[in-house]
C-alpha cells in the first residue's frame, strides 16, 4: 500500500492538470467570484456527489470522480479569492493563478500530513459517503461565516474549511481508487 503523502500527491496532480488545462481555456475568469459564489460552486459539487450516492442515477455524465476533483480545484480558488479579494474583471495571468495553486496545495499537504498524524489516518475507515456529508457541512459553515462578513467569534475561517474540503475530496479519490 502507498503512503498517504504519495497518493495525496498523484491526486494532486491529476487535478492540477485539470486545473492548467482550464486555464488554457479561458484563464482564470473565476477571479470575479464573490466567496459566496464559490462556496455555491462547491455547494453544487457537493449536493451532486451526494446525490448520486443516494441514487445511484446519473444523466448528465459527470462522475463522483470528476465533482471530487471540482471541490479540490474550488478549494484553491476559494483560498485565492479569500487572500487576494475578488476583482471585477480578469487580473490575474494563468501562470499566477497556477503559482497561487501550487503554494497553496502544498500548504493544504502540510495540514494534512499533520492532521493525519494527530487522527491516525480515520479516513482509512470511514465511509465515501461520511466524507461527502463533511464536506457539505463545512461548505454550510463557509455559507453562515460569509453571512457574517467573515468574522468568527472561536472558529477557523472560511480557509479552515477550504483546507478541509480539499483534504478530504482527497481523501475520497484515494478510496475510490
Amino acid at each position: 500500500m502507498k503512503d498517504t503523502s504519495t497518493e495525496f500527491d498523484e491526486v494532486v496532480a491529476r487535478c492540477r492538470r485539470v486545473y492548467t488545462l482550464k486555464m488554457k481555456d479561458y484563464g482564470p475568469s473565476w477571479r470575479i467570484m464573490r466567496v459566496q459564489t464559490v462556496n455555491d460552486q462547491l455547494f453544487i459539487k457537493a449536493k451532486r456527489i451526494r446525490e448520486l450516492e443516494m441514487t445511484g442515477v446519473n444523466m448528465v455524465g459527470d462522475s463522483i470522480e470528476g465533482e471530487l476533483m471540482a471541490i479540490i480545484n474550488y478549494s484553491i480558488i476559494g483560498i485565492i479569492q479569500l487572500r487576494h479579494g475578488y476583482a471585477d474583471e480578469t487580473d490575474m495571468t494563468a501562470e499566477r493563478a497556477t503559482e497561487l495553486y501550487d503554494l497553496y496545495i502544498a500548504e493544504a499537504r502540510d495540514l494534512m500530513l499533520k492532521k493525519n498524524h494527530d487522527y491516525g489516518e480515520a479516513w482509512r475507515d470511514m465511509y465515501g459517503t461520511s466524507l461527502t456529508d463533511i464536506i457539505l457541512t463545512k461548505i454550510n459553515r463557509n455559507k453562515s461565516i460569509a453571512a457574517h462578513n467573515n468574522q468568527t467569534l472561536v472558529s477557523e475561517g472560511c480557509d479552515g474549511n477550504y483546507f478541509d474540503m480539499l483534504n478530504y475530496a482527497v481523501f475520497y479519490l484515494i478510496k475510490l481508487q
